[in-house]
């Protein structure tokens, strides 16, 4: 390969594979890091001393290559000069001894058929490693996410467009021509972001966005730059799809708009190797949570983690690295609003989280950024406080812990179930009791959805409990009702607040599901109000407490629960066509089980005492697709535990 000359970006391609490589000569002698590069490393690229940039190979000598290609043809030189010796000592043994019968045409044709078969063979290996280089080199892009080489000016293909492909479920419209609305306009979109989202999320700093709007509205004259156009454009899309009621009104319509008009800087600005990468992609993530008919929030919020990783934000820097504090904090904050991302998302979808808590490092953002701290008589109500988010964060690592323990670790049988699970409850429940006095409404209700959705994923079945003793049981009966009577005024309120997104639909579903499973379980113990006796442990933490009795029956309670669950789904399917897939999902689970609750309520015998058997339809989308990775296909959990499942390992709780 040549070494100099100019040649076009063609002929001289960038090679890198997966696997490990030797530093070359001058990375060694410099103890750096060193990418194996051809025809000459990043570094020595850098430092302008190409030319010197030894390969692996050019270090060793002749037969002990670091190469497997090449020390296969170096065994191949070896027994070729083998045969050669062979030969010639065979002729010379024939000279002087005529008596002896030469080697018939047989030897020799053995000898070339041997020669042939090593040299075929070699050729096949050579072969078989250069298309496996070229496949590592297509796994790079997915798997690398902090590489710069894959730009339109070396290759069509673009990480941007790698993105995209992998989690576009629909094409977005190309945006038309429009004039930008009036800056009043945009004001009111940029506070209900920052009243309710940003708050959770803090993912860039206020500055940089009211900087950004500046300079869309050319208050300040300065040129634009790519990530401003999508931090303002993909901040009103959510901020737009937030508050939509239904998916045909101008809220949608403003959303999509938005984001197709943002997608116009995605090359630019999902280049990897940069900070405002993972910025970008956590706006889009939140973005997808509202529009799931046109991205798959799962993929990309597994893009967003492995930047993330790339960048080592999963790590804090050492002590002795002189980190600025505000640079620090940003990190932390940006790995945080990731980690709660990922964390949220596998888990309402049944899947794996994109790294495991044995892989992290990195303390809690500090309470209150340098504006609050510089701001006297500061609340929470003030877009820049951390509080909300800070709670959220704690929240999220101790789901971690235990969903990693019970879905993710081990299909062994956990050993004292009852003594961990009611441990995990304990400390979310004490996490509860952390609220300030000054927390708002909206997001107060926000949290406790969270916790009694937690509380019921921890209590269900796993594959590493097997089953749910009676008390659990009915906690999950209890704080089934109890959510559905906090989520269904929350779903008809005209007014959006806090961060609800299509996500909730799936924990409604999950939920019911859930309810429909232990009601059919314990149908008449949980109807008769009978309360299971739990065994004293001592030094075991006790149970979760029951929600406090409303005084009315069980029956009708149950029946109310239905409905409402019911109720919840359609409405959500007014703002997301998939929701109603799950509507109507749900009705087919809870035919049989309410007729049942019909048939006691009015004395009407029934001859069948077995619980209902749950048939679960399937879901198809609106392509005709059958829908297998939402929780709409799993079925009655009680009676198919190992449905929710994975593969990577737990770690500590990390609730405070």
């Amino acid at each position: 390969m040549h070494r100099s000359g100019a040649l076009s970006p063609a002929d001289t391609p960038l090679l890198r594979v997966s696997r490990p490589v030797s530093a070359c000569s001058r990375c060694r002698a410099a103890k750096i890091k060193c990418d194996g590069k051809l025809p000459a490393c990043t570094a020595c690229e850098k430092s302008g001393r190409a030319s010197e940039c030894s390969s692996a190979n050019d270090q060793f000598a002749k037969g002990k290559e670091r190469s497997y290609v090449a020390s296969l043809e170096s065994r191949i030189e070896k027994l070729e000069r083998k045969i050669s010796y062979a030969r010639s000592r065979k002729a010379s043994v024939a000279m002087h001894d005529a008596d002896e019968p030469t080697q018939g045409p047989e030897r020799k044709d053995s000898l070339a058929v041997i020669r042939a078969a090593i040299h075929g063979k070699a050729a096949r290996r050579r072969e078989a490693a250069d298309v496996n280089e070229l496949v590592s080199d297509f796994g790079f892009l997915s798997v690398n996410a902090t590489t710069r080489d894959f730009e339109p000016s070396t290759t069509n293909m673009t990480f941007a467009r790698l993105i995209l492909a992998a989690s576009n479920n629909e094409a977005v419209p190309k945006p038309k021509s429009f004039q930008l609305p009036p800056r009043s306009t945009v004001m009111l979109l940029l506070q209900f972001y920052l009243d309710n989202i940003f708050v959770l999320f803090p993912v860039f700093s206020e500055t940089a966005l009211f900087n950004a709007l500046d300079a869309i509205y050319q208050v300040n004259g300065r040129p634009v730059a790519e990530f401003e156009y999508w931090l303002l454009y993909m901040v009103l899309a959510v901020a737009s799809a937030a508050q939509s009621q239904s998916s045909n009104d101008t809220y949608s319509a403003n959303g999509l708009m938005w984001a197709g008009r943002a997608l116009r800087h995605a090359d630019k600005v999902l280049m990897p190797g940069y900070v405002s990468q993972i910025q970008a992609l956590v706006l889009l993530v939140q973005y997808s949570m509202l529009d799931p008919a046109h991205f798959d929030s799962w993929q990309l919020v597994g893009f967003a983690s492995r930047a993330i990783v790339d960048l080592g934000f999963h790590q804090d820097p050492p002590k002795e690295q002189q980190t600025d504090k505000k640079t620090l904090e940003m990190r932390r904050k940006l790995f945080y609003c990731v980690y709660s991302l990922d964390r949220s998302i596998s888990m309402v979808h049944a899947r794996s989280f994109s790294f495991t808590d044995d892989s992290i490092s990195v303390a809690y953002p500090s309470l209150l950024s340098p504006l609050a701290q510089e701001t006297s008589g500061s609340t929470l109500t003030r877009p820049h406080s951390l509080d909300i988010a800070l709670l959220l964060f704690q929240l999220r690592r101790g789901q971690s812990s235990w969903y990693q323990t019970l879905f993710q670790s081990t299909r062994e049988p956990l050993q004292q179930t009852s003594t961990y699970i009611w441990q995990m409850c304990q400390d979310m429940h004490e996490w509860s009791e952390s609220f300030p006095d000054t927390l708002p409404p909206v997001f107060k209700d926000f949290l406790e959805l969270e916790l009694l959705y937690s509380y019921i994923y921890c209590i269900a079945p796993s594959c590493r409990v097997q089953s749910v003793p009676d008390y659990g049981k009915t906690l999950i009966f209890e704080y089934s009702m109890s959510y559905m009577q906090k989520v269904l005024p929350i779903s008809k309120d005209p007014i959006n607040n806090a961060f609800y997104t299509y996500h909730d639909a799936l924990r409604v579903y999950f939920i019911g599901s859930q309810f429909l499973a232990v009601l059919a379980e314990s149908l008449d113990q949980l109807l008769n109000g009978i309360i299971p006796y739990v065994p004293f442990v001592p030094g075991a933490p006790p149970p979760p407490p029951l929600p406090p009795s409303t005084g009315i029956d069980n029956m009708d309670r149950s029946m109310n629960c239905i409905a409402q669950i019911k109720d919840t789904l359609r409405t959500f399917g007014r703002r997301w066509y998939d929701a109603q897939a799950l509507l109507s999902s749900f009705e087919a689970q809870a035919g049989s089980l309410l007729a049942t609750l019909h048939q006691r309520k009015h004395g009407i015998p029934i001859n069948n005492h077995s619980p209902p058997d749950f048939m679960q339809h399937p879901i198809y989308d609106r392509s005709g697709n059958l829908v297998t990775d939402d929780w709409s296909n799993i079925g009655p959990i009680f009676t198919n535990p190992n449905t929710l499942q994975g593969g990577l390992g737990g770690s500590s709780n990390g609730l405070p």
